[in-house]
């Protein structure tokens, strides 16, 4: 009788939404990460089709892939991810994400110290256009200068590790669409502690055109106020739709306080400052539209 192999130490759920390339990409920086004997489990949760499942059958066979509907969204994704993961410890992180080799052993470290929710930072690797570097500041100001320690409010969706056990309770609100804010404040409501280790850090490899950027911006906009909409009683949704214009500057005002007192993005802010000023307004219309008219097909579109 063939002996079973053994469970893997650390499962890696990875939502594929950007094509055969970037994702193959990411995918070797895993491989680079499974050192001193850790055993990865690399889950491809793949909404792009069959051509990008052909290739992967080739150049990553020791993926598990996991087809979904193309009108499948990233929150549902990782929640296929989990539902399917071995290991005790299941991570999570995005197709446009690339691993530092000594990752994997950070985050099993940190929960083998006692932790059930550990979150890294996130790093900017798209630094050809100004465009990208621009997109990166919008999206990920709030992680510029993250806060070590246990207890902290938030954690970043795309380079995460849980406890499967503690996890799976909450999987099902991944399944109703709720992105990582969401899922991570349900666990703190029930005493679950998040741990921010700015020192496990991933890079974020993704490239946009400025339509392109523009487009994502009003999606995940508009799919979040629709989200928030369902619960709330018509004024309160025509105020916050009203309310969305004066958006703008309050988030500007925002991400330049934040790069300000990044040291390591001050100079590029300047110069990024008219693309940040059209992609907060991207923003705000997305909001204006999800609360006034809901989600519509924007939760699907988004990547």
């Amino acid at each position: 009788m063939t002996p079973a192999a053994p469970l893997p130490d650390l499962s890696v759920i990875v939502p594929a939404v950007n094509g055969i390339e970037i994702l193959l990409e990411c995918i070797e920086a895993l491989r680079q990460a499974a050192t001193g004997g850790i055993r990865l489990e690399i889950l491809v949760v793949e909404r792009c089709g069959e051509t990008v499942r052909r290739h992967l059958a080739v150049q990553a066979p020791d993926a598990l892939v996991l087809p979904v509907s193309p009108a499948t969204s990233i929150p549902r994704m990782r929640a296929v991810g989990f539902r399917q993961a071995r290991a005790a410890a299941v991570a999570v992180i995005e197709d446009h994400v690339l691993v530092p080799a000594d990752w994997a052993h950070k985050l099993l470290a940190s929960l083998h110290s006692g932790a059930d929710v550990v979150g890294g930072s996130v790093q900017n690797e798209a630094t050809t256009t100004l465009v990208d570097r621009a997109a990166f500041l919008c999206e990920y100001s709030h992680l510029l200068m993250p806060v070590a320690g246990t207890g902290v409010r938030s954690l970043p969706g795309n380079n995460v590790v849980y406890r499967r056990a503690r996890a799976a309770p909450y999987v099902a609100l991944l399944d109703e669409g709720h992105w990582e804010d969401q899922f991570h404040q349900a666990m703190r409501r029930d005493g679950i502690a998040l741990t921010s280790r700015p020192d496990i850090a991933v890079g974020h490899k993704m490239h946009y055109s400025m339509m392109d950027y523009l487009s994502q911006r009003f999606l995940y906009s508009r799919a979040l106020a629709g989200m928030k909409r369902a619960d709330m009683p018509m004024a309160e949704r025509a105020l916050r739709a009203v309310g969305s214009f004066a958006l703008p500057p309050i988030l500007l005002a925002r991400i330049i306080r934040r790069v300000r007192a990044s040291a390591r993005h001050r100079r590029e802010l300047v110069p990024a400052l008219p693309l940040l000023a059209m992609f907060v307004g991207a923003w705000a219309a997305g909001e204006a539209v999800g609360y006034a008219t809901g989600a519509g097909d924007a939760m699907v579109r988004v990547r």
